[in-house]
């Protein structure tokens, strides 16, 4: 368990900020970046929350997605795959983590009409927040692949998979709070030419 006494540090005034496993890189380290992205994703899942606490049972897969997201990010801060913490244990993403929310994308979709156009973001304050999310998201998964591709770096197989989907998720999941899908926006092609 995580205990917070104090809040600064002042570890991280020289611009670095540490890992899982103690080591310390700077702040605009890819590592760094992708898991802070993620903390933004996490940020903006809250913001639609606000939106959507009327439905009760979806405000509860969005706070299990922000548990999970968590432990994202914890399994980003560590640089390898088989890097154990202080505490001597690594906390890792599960592909039952990545399976449950497939179901949770299969179970939402279920009740949406099939899309005819692409969808623009907009509609609902909740399915505004949940868009916004997904490209926060989007943009969480290009910064990890690129630190997956570069030497000596590396990503668990389930944590890109759980961004992967999580995109997917948030996308369904704008269309279900905008009406389920009734009040999606359409992207209307040369509308204005």
């Amino acid at each position: 368990m995580v205990v917070l006494n104090r809040i600064y540090t002042r570890t991280g005034d020289d611009g670095t900020t540490a890992l899982g496993t103690g080591e310390r890189r700077k702040k605009y380290d890819l590592r760094i970046d992708a898991y802070g992205t993620l903390d933004e994703v996490n940020a903006v899942i809250g913001i639609a929350r606000l939106h959507a606490a009327q439905e009760r049972p979806f405000d509860a897969v969005l706070g299990r997605i922000q548990n999970d997201l968590f432990d994202v990010e914890a399994d980003l801060c560590m640089p390898s795959e088989k890097g154990k913490g202080p505490a001597g244990a690594r906390l890792t993403v599960t592909d039952a983590q990545v399976d449950w929310l497939e179901g949770e994308i299969d179970t939402l979709n279920a009740a949406l009409s099939p899309l005819k156009s692409f969808i623009l973001p907009g509609g609902t304050p909740a399915a505004a927040y949940l868009h916004l999310a997904r490209t926060v998201c989007r943009r969480a998964e290009r910064i990890m692949v690129e630190l997956q591709d570069k030497p000596g770096e590396s990503v668990t197989p389930a944590a890109l998979k759980y961004v992967n989907r999580l995109s997917d998720f948030l996308f369904v999941a704008g269309r279900f709070m905008n009406d389920k899908g009734a009040s999606d926006v359409l992207w209307v092609p040369g509308q204005n030419r």
